[in-house]
């Protein structure tokens, strides 16, 4: 057995030396720490959430989990969702791999967390909805963020006996708990020991549920019989106990893998069968009913194979107060789309809501990003049937949460996204630039918006071309309605070009397309893996491809950039529309061209390390290394390695701006530049308003959001103001409170 006490790091931020000062006027030193006060940019949800749970002891009280952005919980006196897990400072357990309410104490909840097979695993056990968390880090890998993570729940309280947990693993078998999870010790009698850790990316599902039978029991006796479905190749995929977990045997069903399973308060098993893990690959599957006695029938909606049985059935929830409904929502169902079908026979026969289904997107016109209607969801896994009211139905998507309060209806089904409070999307990049809106973002899977209003879900606008990823921005620094971006399109589509060039912020666009370049000739522009830079007024444009392209014409005529290396990204001085910088790391120098991006030549950089290696993200997703300062020409700010570096002469000269931080991200703002990195052991968000002679931490213990940061920058116009993307919990916004 084991058991691990949480720990909480402490934190020390020590005073840092005085190293040079080159400080504009009005510019003080700044204290240790600054209290900031963080809000999420809405969107509305966004990502994919594998599953939503109502809590059976308290109406309004429902909890959903996510693949990387943690977990939320619903409060009807809010009307919102509340992040659970921002001040959590481990990336993997934002990963929730199964949630689980306690079945008779609506304050009690666990979680299962860990994003993937070679990440750090734990349960998570909270006695106030989730405010606060113990955790116990455990031995067995989870796939919070892995295929299969749509199946569950594979973390079950027994109802009769609450202090007895079991949970189904991936890779080592089924765990049992006897102590609300504070310690935990394998079932040595469940007959699938597991496959172990894979040894690649490749993944498997190994225990995709544990349904417990509250009919077999007494309470504070225990329950008897329990069900544990499995997902993995060679091994029987339904396996059920009568003497509480001590001996199983298989039950009957098809042979595909046992995805969802939920038991009905007659002590009926429902279960979704899939031939693959999900949420993508999956070519078919059915629906079984389990008896108490353990005999099962195929209820699998008819309507459903005279379409050609294509996709599977991750989502089954059962009604609470009436006996014999169960809902399942299909996946992968490419060809006539999803659904949810219902039936309030006991499987004999089913009502598919699609067709008579409308959804209300105007909260969150984000959902019409595709340049097409909102369509009934993709990815559909979670499902559930609110347990204090049968008309009120929810599901989970790739991108949103749906929920209707009228599905028993004979008439129209009225679904709208379920999404206030919830942000689980990744972003790329971003950019704010000196005039128009505060923000423009690039997102993954979403593509982009531009952000008017911080506080309202954006209308989608990043089309011709439309890419689902925004991998780069750039907006002119003295003409800031001109705004250019790359990207690349995450589903295979057929694509005309991976560039776009807005002249009215962002709102519209036209596409972009660079010539064919090599031998044989090829387009380099079509997969979004360049990123395009803009002058200052706006005139010219640069690429860079393999072969750097420069064009003054909007695209209409390309000639090559003499002196620049292939691949490299030219960085446009914010003031002189003629200045254009560059970072060649392979020979360790930076480059200017004060010719509008004609011709590089390197220049002294006095003051930089003889190497400029490069740190973080790299590829087509990697921010900058090299930002020119908004209004200065000639001024500008270099990474190499974790250290900043400063230059006001066109880059002939640099001076060390990190102090003692050692920095992952940066980006500037008003009178101040921001930066993700760690100082005396604390890993944070830093702000310093000196040049970076001395550093603020401005996050806290309550908003570490797991540490998953991919994009910081400040904002030119409003002092103190800063963005911040994560991977996972979506974008913020930071303002300092004492200004507010």
């Amino acid at each position: 057995m084991i058991r691990i006490a949480a720990r909480r790091r402490g934190l020390q931020c020590l005073s840092a030396a005085l190293l040079f000062m080159v400080s504009a006027p009005g510019w003080s030193r700044s204290p240790e720490a600054v209290p900031y006060r963080w809000t999420n940019v809405t969107v509305g949800a966004g990502g994919y959430a594998p599953n939503i749970v109502f809590s059976e002891v308290e109406r309004g009280l429902a909890y959903l989990r996510t693949d990387m952005g943690g977990a939320y919980r619903w409060d009807d006196a809010t009307q919102r969702w509340s992040a659970l897990q921002d001040g959590t400072a481990t990336s993997s357990y934002m990963g929730i791999e199964s949630i689980a309410p306690d079945p008779r104490n609506a304050d009690i909840v666990y979680m299962a967390a860990g994003v993937g097979a070679r990440q750090p695993a734990a349960i998570l056990r909270s006695t106030d909805r989730g405010r606060s968390w113990r955790t116990t880090p455990v031995p067995f890998a989870m796939g919070g963020n892995e295929d299969g993570r749509g199946m569950g729940e594979r973390l079950a309280v027994d109802p009769n006996q609450t202090q007895t947990l079991f949970f189904g693993s991936r890779h080592d078998g089924l765990w049992r708990s006897s102590d609300a999870g504070a310690t935990w010790a394998k079932v040595a009698g469940f007959p699938v020991a597991g496959l172990g850790k894979p040894a690649s990316r490749t993944t498997h599902g190994g225990i995709s549920f544990v349904a417990i039978d509250p009919t077999s029991g007494r309470a504070g006796g225990g329950s008897r019989r329990l069900w544990a479905g499995v997902a993995d190749p060679g091994t029987a995929n339904l396996y059920r106990s009568d003497d509480a977990g001590l001996t199983w045997h298989p039950a009957e069903g098809p042979r595909l893998f046992a995805g969802k399973g939920v038991i009905d308060r007659r002590g009926v098993l429902w279960v979704g069968y899939a031939s693959g893990l999900g949420p993508s690959g999956i070519a078919t599957g059915a629906v079984w009913r389990y008896g108490p006695d353990g005999r099962g029938r195929d209820v699998t909606p008819a309507a459903w194979r005279a379409t050609g049985a294509e996709g599977a059935f991750l989502g089954v929830a059962v009604s609470r107060r009436q006996t014999g409904t169960v809902a399942v929502s299909s996946v992968d169902r490419y060809r006539h789309g999803d659904s949810v079908w219902i039936s309030h026979d006991d499987g004999r026969s089913w009502d598919d809501l699609g067709p008579r289904s409308r959804r209300d997107v105007s909260a969150t016109p984000f959902l019409l990003h595709e340049g097409k209607g909102a369509d009934f969801g993709h990815w559909i896994s979670g499902l559930a049937i609110d347990p204090f009211d049968p008309a009120r139905i929810a599901y989970t998507t790739g991108a949103t949460v749906y929920a209707a309060r009228n599905a028993t209806n004979p008439g129209t089904i009225n679904w709208a996204p379920w999404v206030r409070g919830i942000e689980q999307t990744a972003i790329i990049t971003l950019v704010s630039p000196t005039g128009g809106a505060p923000l423009i973002s690039g997102f993954g899977d979403l593509a982009g918006f531009v952000h008017d209003d911080l506080d309202r879900s954006p209308q989608p606008t990043f089309v011709n071309p439309y890419m689902s990823n925004t991998n780069a921005l750039d907006y002119a620094g003295m003409a800031p309605n001109v705004i250019v971006r790359s990207g690349s399109l995450y589903l295979d589509r057929p694509r005309d070009g991976s560039l776009g060039r807005s002249e009215d912020g962002g709102r519209s666009w036209t596409m972009v397309t660079v010539p064919p370049m090599g031998t044989p000739a090829r387009r380099e522009d079509l997969n979004g893996d360049w990123p395009i830079t803009v002058s200052a007024d706006g005139a010219t444009m640069v690429v860079a491809t393999p072969i750097p392209q420069v064009t003054r014409d909007r695209g209409r005529s390309w000639m090559p950039v003499r002196g620049l290396s292939g691949k490299t990204r030219a960085v446009a001085d914010k003031r002189d529309p003629r200045i254009f910088y560059a970072v060649d790391i392979e020979r360790g120098r930076v480059l200017l061209s004060r010719d509008a991006a004609a011709s590089f030549a390197p220049v002294a950089g006095h003051g930089l390390p003889a190497q400029l290696r490069a740190i973080g993200r790299q590829g087509r997703e990697a921010q900058s290394a090299l930002i020119a300062v908004p209004g200065n020409a000639g001024a500008l700010w270099l990474q190499a390695g974790d250290r900043l570096f400063r230059s006001i002469d066109y880059g002939s000269s640099f001076v060390p701006a990190s102090e003692a931080l050692s920095v992952e991200l940066y980006g500037l703002g008003k009178n101040a530049v921001f930066a993700v990195g760690t100082r005396d052991g604390v890993r944070g968000v830093w702000r310093s308003v000196d040049d970076g002679q001395s550093w603020s931490r401005i996050d806290d213990d309550d908003h570490r959001w797991g540490g998953r940061y991919r994009v910081v920058s400040g904002d030119p116009r409003r002092e103190g103001r800063v963005y911040l993307g994560t991977d996972g919990r979506g974008l913020f916004y930071g303002d300092p409170k004492e200004v507010q």
